[in-house]
């Protein structure tokens, strides 16, 4: 009926949502991947991709069919390298999504170290702050900061990222360094707002009260959307900031920030590894997720 050549196929246009950049990557020609995906959805009998000039998008059917076809690609993957020892024979693609900030400060200056333990695997990582649709969007595992949202999605709990409040040297020679949470008043501080949507209410300073957490308003000039602008806001002395501490750690060593009211920490961020079904559990995933938690335990909680 069909072979594994064109259940990947298939997959990879679903995933790229696009013949001509599916083909590039897989090395054929455009042609061919049309007339794959037309004769699987022929012998099916089911429509697998709305295309229009624009766009290529999944059906419902065609969901379906991506879910189980990656299933099944899993599965050949695992038989080919079940009695392989560990680290030896992990080979094909490995699709992961990480937060942007997250990926550039704490996961991509080791990445060489997974690299070399496994060369015979490709990488293909995404960074977006945005919560992505692992199975439409074709990821093996992502790394979650906060609530997962999905129910239906399988989470492995890492720990909580340490958070920490912080402010340039020039700003706190400006404003003062705040030792309470009522200083933070008498002292006129600002902070950075952040939120994902410009225009948005904004959190608040987080602060620990009594079993849970509470919030103050704090006045700010700026509203950012981006972990970046924030970091940089807070670098070049606009504003009192909360950060993780695997985003900040560098300038807090070199002094560029410098921590304020330790005491008064914002909540922790749950940090979960996701895949979409615990049958996406394969060897490279598995290796990828153990490789993560390591990379990440200094920093948790």
């Amino acid at each position: 009926m069909y072979n594994l050549e064109h259940l990947l196929i298939f997959i990879r246009v679903a995933e790229m949502r696009s013949f001509s950049r599916a083909a590039e990557s897989l090395g054929i020609q455009k042609g061919r991947a049309s007339t794959v995906v037309r004769q699987l959805e022929d012998e099916l009998g089911v429509r697998l991709l709305h295309r229009t000039t624009r766009s290529v998008q999944l059906t419902e059917d065609g969901r379906s069919f991506q879910e189980r076809a990656r299933e099944l690609l899993t599965d050949f993957d695992e038989l080919q390298s079940m009695f392989a020892e560990d680290g030896v024979g992990l080979r094909g693609r490995l699709r992961v999504d990480l937060p942007t900030e997250l990926a550039r400060t704490t996961i991509v200056p080791v990445l060489p170290d997974f690299m070399a333990a496994y060369p015979a695997l490709e990488l293909e990582m995404s960074s977006t702050d945005r919560q992505v649709d692992l199975v439409e969007e074709g990821f093996d595992c992502v790394l979650r900061l906060g609530p997962v949202g999905d129910e239906t999605l399988i989470a492995r709990p890492l720990g909580r990222l340490r958070m920490v409040n912080a402010a340039s040297p020039a700003y706190l020679a400006r404003r003062g360094t705040p030792r309470t949470l009522e200083d933070l008043r008498l002292q006129d501080h600002r902070t950075i707002h952040y939120s994902r949507s410009l225009g948005a209410k904004p959190y608040g300073w987080e602060y620990p009260d009594g079993d849970g957490y509470a919030t103050l308003p704090l006045p700010g000039a700026l509203h950012v959307n981006s972990v970046q602008s924030y970091e940089a806001a807070g670098l070049a002395g606009l504003g009192l900031i909360q950060a993780a501490q695997t985003g900040i750690h560098r300038h807090l060593e070199s002094g560029a920030l410098v921590e304020v009211l330790p005491d008064f920490r914002p909540e922790p961020l749950d940090v979960c590894l996701v895949v979409a079904h615990r049958r996406n559990l394969s060897r490279r995933v598995r290796a990828f997720m153990t490789w993560i938690a390591e990379v990440l335990a200094p920093y948790l909680e």
